[in-house]
């Protein structure tokens, strides 16, 4: 039995979205024990998933706190490592390469580096979708890929029987309306709008909802629609998957609780200005699907009311 280490820190919707390759690694190295180094925000999360032997937390402190480094780099090799696949694929952990394993190809370090195409620069392979590339790195490390490009986030659920009981939730619609302070270019402006819509259409037939997360509460005030809590406090990674796994129909701006829709093959879709495509985060699914525009602001409430199927 050897130790395997996977790298991956986040975001939520990064998280969402290597589910799949995290399983696949796992499946190929049945007699190991996997590791992975992972940030506070999914350390406890990553305790639940079943590819997943022990979790590492990495604070990711300053590379100039020698002390961090020294004490997280000790740890890592105690476990005398067979193999690590970096999910990053950043600067950081592209300098714990050469801390850990300066010398190392593509058989010890499994990164979109060690392994890109030939005749190909990281920048123009960084244009392909997530997915695609977590597919290639497994695939030119031997890794015999089967979930990669389906990545299946349910693992994560957990029971909300109390919640929906204390909201009264039966059918509902759970809207996303909110984003990162600095990207702002990723809102959508017209979630009330969209929300007197579906009122108008549905009646009392179906519940409009929001998850608002901790920097959201404040936020959640100004939309129209039902803010669903856990004691006042926001609900934890689990709680909302399974909030949107048990929706009728989920509307989200381009950001971690859409990855999350789509890896639960959640009904729903998700609304992309010019920033990015739909193609390249490999968001769309059997059942979750993207709006792409140049301008958000133009896309119309009415426009979304149509593509809402329950």
């Amino acid at each position: 039995m050897s130790n395997i280490l996977i790298i991956k820190h986040g975001s939520l919707g990064d998280i969402a979205q290597a589910c799949g390759a995290i399983q696949d690694i796992s499946e190929n190295h049945p007699e190991d024990q996997i590791h992975i180094l992972t940030t506070k925000p999914y350390f406890e999360l990553f305790k639940k998933n079943p590819f997943v032997n022990n979790v590492i937390l990495d604070k990711r402190l300053s590379r100039f706190n020698i002390i961090y480094l020294y004490l997280l780099m000790r740890t890592l090799k105690k476990l005398k490592i067979k193999k690590v696949y970096d999910l990053q694929n950043s600067s950081r952990t592209k300098f714990y390469k050469n801390i850990l394993f300066p010398k190392a190809n593509f058989n010890t370090w499994s990164s979109s580096e060690t392994t890109l195409p030939k005749n190909i620069s990281k920048e123009e392979f960084d244009k392909d979708p997530v997915l695609n590339r977590f597919d290639h790195q497994l695939k030119a490390s031997g890794i015999k890929t089967e979930h990669t490009m389906k990545p299946n986030f349910s693992w994560v659920v957990t029971n909300i029987d109390n919640l929906k009981q204390e909201f009264n939730l039966d059918k509902y619609i759970v809207l996303f309306p909110f984003c990162s302070a600095h990207l702002t270019h990723k809102k959508w402006p017209h979630y009330n709008e969209l929300i007197e819509l579906i009122k108008n259409k549905y009646e009392d037939q179906i519940k409009v909802v929001v998850a608002p997360g901790p920097s959201e509460i404040d936020d959640a005030k100004n939309i129209n629609a039902l803010s669903i809590l856990d004691k006042g406090k926001a609900l934890d990674i689990s709680q909302l998957a399974s909030l949107i796994k048990e929706s009728s129909f989920v509307i989200a701006n381009d950001t971690g609780p859409a990855h999350i829709s789509s890896h639960l093959d959640a009904k729903g879709l998700t609304l992309f200005g010019k920033h990015t495509t739909a193609y390249k985060v490999s968001i769309e699914r059997e059942n979750f699907k993207a709006i792409q525009v140049d301008d958000l602001e133009k896309l119309s409430a009415a426009k979304i009311l149509e593509k809402i199927l329950i």
